[in-house]
């Protein structure tokens, strides 16, 4: 049984880190200003303002970053800046028993599903998939609705709820019908790919795959879902779980007379045959409606509402 991390209380000092991407401008001192106006005391990463190309720093770099977070025993919780490209290369340079005796939330999403994966496989550590500071909670007018449930999520020990409390949108649908309980494991499609046939690829035996995509065309979401049901993994999971993708349409489908597959097209193609629930369009991903979720946490399926029910806190 994966572990849970101790929750996080105002006072509590944070890391705040780049292991992906480099954040632009000045969003690492708006997001230590964030940080702290909800009541943290922040530790920077000490390599967290580096940049190399597309990445933030070199490799050892910012691994060096995780680990100190991870070793540091005043640090309570880690935040990651944002996403990008980048942390499955620093996914044999960590130490594993490392972060299997110092359990802390980790909190991140999009690029960071490789972090996830390797902690939950590695350290049987619980982490949360949800927005990341300076990708989106310092954005002005940022939905409170992602905000306030991330912050329950790593600071209330009650038993969470629906995902989609509160969601207006329309955008939920339900692909195959039935109901699953399971452990939640997935996040980006096309990192969570990448790390198929590697020694941090998840169990997914009984488990409830949740993924998202953002900016890949119809055709290219296709490739990566039958990448995944030829790896067999649509074999052992209980239920699929579609967060809302951005940008994944077709631009010219409309304009063309050839024939072109909308992504509902897909989903329902590559997922529609499937012997256990499916719902997409859930509230989870790059939107701005963005539900933080526990990776490794139990959850409910349900697809005879439509919808994705957090059945244990996530935090002790």
């Amino acid at each position: 049984m994966p572990q849970l991390p101790q929750r996080l209380r105002v006072g509590d000092t944070v890391a705040l880190i780049a292991p992906s991407s480099p954040p632009p401008g000045n969003a690492i001192d708006r997001s230590i200003a964030l940080l702290e106006k909800r009541g943290f005391k922040v530790k920077l990463g000490r390599h967290a303002r580096k940049r190399l190309g597309y990445l933030a720093g070199a490799d050892k770099d910012r691994a060096s970053d995780l680990m100190a977070a991870f070793a540091d025993r005043d640090v309570k919780g880690i935040f990651c800046l944002r996403g990008g490209y980048g942390t499955a290369r620093l996914l044999p340079l960590l130490d594993y028993g490392v972060i299997r005796r110092n359990p802390k939330v980790f909190v991140g999403f999009s690029d960071i599903t490789s972090l996830h994966c390797a902690f939950l496989t590695k350290a049987d550590l619980v982490t949360f998939h949800g927005p990341m500071v300076a990708s989106y909670l310092i954005k002005k007018g940022y939905p409170r609705f992602s905000s306030e449930r991330l912050f329950d999520a790593v600071m209330d020990p009650s038993l969470p709820a629906s995902i989609c409390r509160g969601y207006t949108g329309k955008t939920v649908e339900i692909v195959r019908v039935g109901k699953a309980t399971g452990r939640l494991v997935g996040g980006n499609l096309s990192v969570l790919c990448g790390l198929i046939g590697t020694p941090f690829e998840p169990d997914f035996r009984r488990k409830i795959l949740y993924i998202e995509e953002l900016e890949e065309k119809p055709y290219r979401v296709d490739r990566m879902l039958t990448h995944l049901s030829n790896a067999g993994v649509f074999d052992k999971v209980v239920g699929v779980a579609v967060g809302v993708c951005i940008g994944c349409q077709d631009p010219v489908a409309k304009r063309t007379k050839e024939y072109r597959q909308s992504l509902d097209d897909v989903l329902r193609d590559r997922l529609g045959s499937l012997h256990v629930p499916v719902v997409i369009g859930l509230p989870f991903g790059h939107g701005p409606m963005n539900a933080t979720l526990p990776v490794g946490g139990m959850a409910t399926l349900d697809g005879q509402k439509g919808d994705l029910i957090i059945t244990q806190a996530a935090v002790r």
